[in-house]
């Protein structure tokens, strides 16, 4: 991958990201919990292949299991950020299969979803400063 074209598809990622983390925060005070968790999975999601191109030079993995795409960009994680990313990963599914939507709508409570939102927008900063 030549440096201009990789610089254009970190800053895609990235913009594309925070715009993701941004539609979270909307959906949040629009009280559409279950879609703003969904909306933090995207962005960290984007942030991480922003990150995997960053430190690879190549095209990130279509992974959306955050825990994978970390290890993939090498990033080492505590305990309580694997935790965090874990639960964050299941955004992704419980919010697009129906089936699965009924879990997550009665767990996307005012209190579990700003507190998903704050942790989601601290780890997408960390994330976003390993690019550079």
């Amino acid at each position: 991958m030549q440096s201009k074209e990789k610089e254009e598809f970190i800053n895609a990622w990235v913009k594309s990201g925070q715009e993701d983390l941004d539609v979270a925060e909307d959906l949040f005070k629009k009280k559409r919990y279950s879609y703003s968790l969904f909306f933090c999975h995207l962005s960290l999601e984007k942030i991480l292949k922003a990150v995997f191109i960053a430190k690879n030079d190549d095209a990130p993995p279509p992974l959306h299991d955050l825990i994978k795409l970390c290890q993939k960009c090498g990033i080492k994680l505590n305990e309580s950020k694997v935790k965090d990313l874990t639960e964050i990963s299941s955004f992704n599914i419980e919010a697009r299969y129906d089936v699965m939507k009924e879990k997550l709508y009665k767990k996307a409570t005012v209190i579990f979803t700003k507190g998903y939102l704050s942790k989601t927008t601290l780890l997408f900063k960390q994330f976003e400063k390993l690019i550079s």
